[in-house]
């Protein structure tokens, strides 16, 4: 008889035999990543990149989207775990005669170095069972989206994914493997061991999953070893920032929103979305969290990587494949039902070619960044960066459909004045420190301070005592105004400002220290239905409550948002108000920003520094 461990907890299935999105966990390589259930099942694998079609999706179709399972056949309970400071997950699985511990991931090469290192990844998953008490009959079952094929070869199987024949996969096992779905009856002590691989074959190579195992943890461990963290909730910090590195491209210093597409916020409705991307915004906010924990390396290959993908496509865009070019057209997938029925799914993004001001003011606070701690600036890069200044300074009075990417014909957006305002800004800072001429650098701080001025003019509603959305001066509240302070387009404890917090935390909550980003009755973006409370909002409501001098608040509307990750230290975009339920793409790098960014706020208040 097995003791119960009260970590343990049943496998919960939604209708249709889907995972609640709390039950999934993340691991990856700096070029694709998988989602791995507390079932053992890995219902998402994109290879061989984060962008590429699937190979398994069964996250967006149970019966029909396939799925790389490791399981019991009579599993009762499970509890997941990561290896500390690592992305190597662990999975128990727990059924009436025994325990077997199964330990995920997609392998990195002895010695990588995860900042400086392009080859860092294998282009393997390994999954390896140990039975830690007891007997058990696990099941091994590898089902590509559209069936597979498999024949001997070597010490395993090739493999063929009827759908993806540009795919080259070799399955090896340190035990038999008769087909793609195999059972294993084994007892205490004993193994299976299992590698996917994929690019090129590996028949040759010496199979040691342990060793795979234990040099990927090491090369984790290694890289995290730079954290500087340092203040509330330190462990679900450090999570955070694994977690924006899993969603980070090393080789080329790109960022994806989140590695999953479709997911739906909420169930039932159309707002299913594929950010398999790089956002300009999401990734520069990523690269501005990693730096204030001491990832300096990141932060630098991004802009690298997004003045080049500016460079080549001739003008700027909101967002990029990883390797910098032109998103694809946005597609829906008829075959598949969507996770949890929610149709449609999509690939592709069709807000890539929307007007979206803000992307000046982020690549400009990026290089202003850099530049504080000692980057050196060319003289063609800083012509460059001098031209996003200067159509900045044209755009803000243009209509474009904002940080929420409505869907319709837009607004004079405030959120999107104010980044360019901080393009103004950091170019007069850049311009100052290079000792550059005086009237040269008077016309963008002038033209930084009139846009200021205007913002708090023009948006403000003497009525609703609020900053606007847009410089109608409507009165609509959003959300996306909460970070003007932390872009110093505004400060916090401004009178404005402030009644401006207020406002949104009265009229946008949704309970509990929740915040939606806009109301959709007040604030039409096109769409059809509502949505659930945007993490990161409530995040920077955190972070103006410091700025304003209220610590206490502050605490514990973070302690509370930290309490909504799940057991793995992990968090969705949205939250369903009226359940706790995740929703939306998940994990989402936004609301894992706000955990490093405002943990290092309130670290830094408490200690008397500056936020």
């Amino acid at each position: 008889m097995i003791d119960t461990d009260p970590s343990f907890r049943s496998i919960r299935r939604e209708e249709g035999g889907y995972l609640p999105l709390e039950d999934l966990g993340l691991i990856g390589d700096g070029e694709t990543a998988a989602l791995i259930g507390l079932d053992g099942s890995i219902p998402w694998l994109c290879l061989p990149r984060f962008d590429s079609e699937p190979l398994v999706c069964g996250l967006l179709d149970h019966a029909r989207g396939g799925h790389f399972t490791l399981t019991l056949e009579d599993l009762l309970e499970a509890r997941q775990f990561y290896e500390p400071d690592t992305a190597v997950l662990v999975t128990e699985l727990r059924g009436p005669t025994g325990l077997v511990r199964i330990t995920d991931a997609l392998a990195l090469r002895a010695g990588a170095d995860l900042s400086d290192d392009a080859g860092a990844g294998r282009s393997e998953l390994v999954r390896s069972a140990v039975v830690l008490n007891g007997t058990v009959r696990l099941r091994a079952e590898l089902e590509p989206r559209g069936g597979g094929q498999a024949w001997a070869l070597g010490s395993g199987l090739e493999v063929r994914a009827l759908q993806r024949p540009d795919l080259r996969l070799h399955l090896r096992s340190n035990r038999l493997l008769t087909g793609l779905r195999t059972v294993h009856d084994l007892e205490q002590g004993d193994r299976l061991d299992l590698v996917l691989s994929w690019g090129r074959i590996h028949r040759h190579h010496r199979f040691a999953a342990e060793t795979m195992l234990e040099e990927t943890a090491d090369a984790w461990r290694r890289w995290m070893t730079k954290c500087s963290y340092d203040g509330p909730e330190t462990t679900l910090v450090r999570r955070a920032v694994i977690t924006l590195k899993l969603c980070d491209d090393w080789a080329n210093g790109s960022l994806v929103a989140a590695p999953t597409s479709s997911l739906p916020a909420p169930i039932g409705g159309v707002r299913n979305w594929d950010y398999r991307y790089t956002w300009v915004r999401d990734a520069a906010y990523a690269v501005f969290a990693l730096r204030r924990v001491g990832f300096g390396e990141e932060a630098d290959a991004f802009l690298g990587w997004v003045l080049d993908a500016f460079e080549q496509s001739r003008s700027p865009r909101i967002m990029y494949t990883l390797l910098g070019d032109p998103v694809p057209e946005e597609i829906q997938d008829a075959e598949l039902e969507g996770y949890r029925s929610s149709a449609p799914v999509r690939w592709g993004n069709g807000a890539a070619d929307q007007r979206q001001h803000d992307v000046y003011g982020e690549v400009l606070d990026c290089a202003d960044q850099w530049l504080l701690r000692g980057g050196d600036l060319q003289p063609a890069l800083w012509s460059r960066l001098a031209e996003l200044a200067d159509t900045a300074a044209r755009a803000w009075r243009q209509p474009d459909q904002g940080i929420w990417e409505v869907r319709n014909e837009g607004r004079v957006f405030t959120y999107s004045a104010g980044m360019c305002q901080v393009a103004l800004d950091r170019t007069a800072a850049i311009s100052e420190r290079l000792g550059l001429p005086r009237q040269t650098t008077a016309r963008w701080r002038g033209e930084a301070e009139k846009l200021r001025q205007i913002i708090l003019e023009r948006s403000w509603n003497e009525k609703a005592r609020c900053l606007s959305e847009d410089l109608d001066g409507s009165g609509t509240l959003d959300a996306s105004l909460l970070a003007l302070p932390l872009r110093k387009v505004i400060p916090a404890d401004h009178p404005r400002m402030a009644a401006t917090t207020a406002a949104i935390t009265e009229r946008l909550s949704a309970g509990d220290g929740l915040l939606y980003r806009y109301l959709h009755d007040h604030s039409p973006d096109g769409l059809p239905g509502d949505e659930g409370a945007f993490l990161l909002c409530s995040f920077w409501l955190v972070d103006n409550l410091v700025m304003q001098g209220e610590i206490g608040r502050a605490e514990d509307l973070y302690a509370s948002l930290c309490a909504r990750a799940n057991p793995l230290g992990l968090l969705p975009e949205q939250i369903d108000p009226s359940t706790g339920a995740f929703m939306g793409n998940f994990p989402q790098a936004f609301s894992h920003i706000g955990i490093i960014v405002s943990g290092v706020n309130l670290a830094r208040a408490k200690a008397g520094t500056q936020a």
